[in-house]
């Protein structure tokens, strides 16, 4: 075996044997897991996420996930909670420990507190016989599956299935409390996330950036109002200020004989492609894309037939769509 089939052999092996170890947890869950989900959802504070080592940095996700759907949620590393930050834990939350083993001291005077306050707690261990999981008021028991190295020492199908486990506790409450798309966008406005979760409302230009003419205006004027606002189009309106029609550079080009004669009623293309201000950014790209066209009128349903902002695939490119 070269070096090369040597690694591949022992990357497919571990990935095999953390995803094994998936589907028992997947066959393994419970009523406890509901259990757990009623908790947290029916708490009015936060939930506290605690663990030491690998566990505390899958508990650190834990909680950034939770926060991030809907259910808001702080990680209170065990050993500052012993000199001070207990103080950051309320009546009103939900403790989280993870402990792989049940048995980490580290996490021996944040388990006091929440029994001496009455403070509801949700184990997360493979250990069902362990001091963290006999002190929880929840158990959420991840199979005891040994770890993907082969000697049981290094931290992998254990923190595979704890991070599973907090994962579908986030998304069980997210889908509970019908959080939408528009709500996780108000927790990730930046990044490639942010814009993927935009909406045309947030990238459009509106008010005096549209460029409007009306049907009767002569195609001089039209041209200065599109060389005004830039974006190499103007739309016409009919009389009621709704939408009539749309000119570009090539219906320019195909009335070039006598345009200045015209009007923009006699220049314009009908039925210009449109869109709602509350569809996805990422749609309007779709449409443009599909249409071969650059930019579109935003039509407000609440307005029937006038514009309420021009989208551009620039505006799009510039957000990180696209």
């Amino acid at each position: 075996m070269t070096e090369t089939e040597a690694f591949l052999a022992t990357a497919r092996q571990v990935v095999a044997d953390e995803a094994r170890a998936l589907e028992v947890l997947a066959g393994a869950l419970d009523d406890r897991f509901a259990d757990a989900a009623r908790l947290i959802h029916g708490a009015t504070g936060r939930v506290i996420v605690s663990g030491i080592g690998k566990s505390g940095h899958i508990g650190h996700k834990i909680a950034a996930t939770l926060a991030s759907t809907g259910t808001p949620a702080y990680f209170v590393h065990p050993a500052e909670a012993s000199h001070g930050d207990l103080g950051m834990v309320s009546g009103n939350d939900v403790v989280l420990a993870i402990s792989n083993s049940g048995e980490a001291p580290e996490l021996v005077n944040l388990l006091a507190f929440t029994r001496r306050f009455g403070i509801p707690l949700i184990g997360l261990s493979s250990n069902p016989d362990s001091t963290l999981m006999t002190q929880s008021d929840v158990q959420l028991l991840i199979p005891s599956m040994g770890e993907a190295c082969g000697f049981g020492i290094v931290p992998t199908i254990s923190t595979t299935l704890t991070l599973a486990m907090g994962d579908a506790l986030a998304v069980a409450l997210m889908k509970y409390r019908d959080f939408r798309p528009e709500d996780f966008r108000a927790f990730h406005p930046g990044g490639k996330l942010g814009s993927r979760l935009s909406r045309v409302r947030d990238l459009m230009h509106a008010g005096d950036e549209l460029p409007m003419v009306g049907t009767g205006t002569g195609m001089g004027e039209t041209l200065l109002e599109m060389s005004r606002k830039g974006f190499g189009v103007v739309g016409v309106t009919e009389s009621d200020g709704s939408l009539a029609g749309i000119i570009t550079d090539g219906d320019l080009r195909r009335h070039m004989a006598g345009l200045l004669d015209q009007t923009a009623g006699d220049v314009m293309t009908r039925t210009p492609t449109t869109i709602a201000p509350d569809a996805m950014a990422e749609e309007a790209v779709a449409v443009m894309d599909n249409r071969k066209i650059t930019c579109l009128f935003v039509i407000d349903p609440e307005a029937p037939g006038k514009a309420a902002g021009i989208l551009t695939i620039h505006d799009c490119l510039r957000a990180g769509l696209g």
